[in-house]
């Protein structure tokens, strides 16, 4: 994505301000950008019909109508939004710090929401005498507005840090979407604070939920064992297999790429992880939540092939 550079007088002499910023992209060979863009244009469409149609599948499917489920229908939504949010072009200055902002809004949502599901798996598997009434709507409901509440104060405590930042000057962002670690490298002004922030923000928004997700799973991993048959402990296991696999890839790309802040030269490298984060996992998600689970491969059938669902 090439966009002008424009760049304005500043309040000190011949300082520059930075109004807009020009994204390399994932690369500068000319043969290279057509196809890139019908692969992204592809994976986009393929993570939108996904996701929209796991979505489908839970509406139309009674057997689907589970607190579970309930979590994995906002996570497609959010899905659906992050892709949205980082592949399709964004232009000037305004425009990249709302891309921050909604980047890290649905990426938080997505950290807590994670949790959450882990905290149902905890439930179902550890509690199950009390799992209907400690996940019932109610409850549900107020897990979702408390991960959007928490993700939304992230997400706008880091985009007014990064708008008072002073941009003097190169607007060159070597990245597909602008995200803090490349508008750190161009600041000119000092990012002691941001730096903080960020570090807060990922222990709140990263860690903590992380050592919740290991917890409720060391509790199921126990009960599990405690099943006498294999075949029992099979189908407990196989329950949570699909949710374990999105959270290593989330958080495994997401930790790799804000834990190098003192790398200038991984750019390069940060692109590749940025395409797991952003890409590869909102377009997986579908495909590993219903690889393994008979009920959502029926209710998929039946919405393609436009079938109402068994009384």
């Amino acid at each position: 994505l090439s966009l002008k550079q424009e760049l304005k007088p500043g309040a000190w002499g011949n300082r520059t301000t930075v109004t807009e910023f020009i994204l390399l992209g994932l690369t500068e060979n000319v043969r290279l950008k057509p196809i890139l863009f019908v692969v992204f244009l592809f994976a986009y469409v393929l993570t939108v019909g996904g996701n929209f149609s796991i979505l489908a599948a839970i509406f139309v499917e009674p057997k689907l109508h589970t607190p579970m489920y309930y979590f994995l229908g906002n996570l497609s939504l959010l899905d659906i939004g992050c892709i949205t949010v980082t592949v399709p072009p964004i232009v000037p200055y305004a425009a990249c710090v709302s891309q921050l902002f909604f980047f890290h809004l649905l990426a938080g949502v997505d950290c807590h929401l994670l949790t959450a599901m882990a905290y149902d798996r905890y439930l179902a598997i550890c509690q199950p005498l009390t799992y209907s009434t400690r996940m019932r709507r109610e409850v549900r409901g107020a897990l979702v507005a408390i991960c959007c509440t928490v993700s939304f104060i992230n997400a706008l405590t880091h985009t007014v840090a990064v708008s008072v930042l002073d941009f003097c000057g190169p607007n060159v962002v070597n990245h597909f979407y602008c995200d803090l670690p490349p508008l750190f490298r161009l600041s000119c002004s000092s990012i002691h604070l941001n730096g903080q922030l960020l570090f807060v923000g990922a222990t709140f928004m990263g860690v903590f939920p992380m050592i919740l997700i290991s917890v409720s799973y060391a509790h199921v991993t126990a009960a599990v064992l405690r099943i006498r048959s294999a075949e029992g402990r099979k189908k407990a296991f196989s329950t949570c297999g699909s949710h374990l696999t999105v959270v290593c890839i989330f958080y495994g790309t997401g930790f790799f790429s804000y834990m190098r802040l003192g790398s200038v030269s991984a750019s390069d490298k940060d692109k590749g992880i940025g395409i797991l984060n952003t890409i590869l996992s909102p377009m997986l998600n579908p495909l590993i939540y219903s690889l393994r689970n008979p009920d959502v491969q029926g209710a998929l059938k039946r919405v393609l092939m436009g079938k109402r669902p068994p009384e």
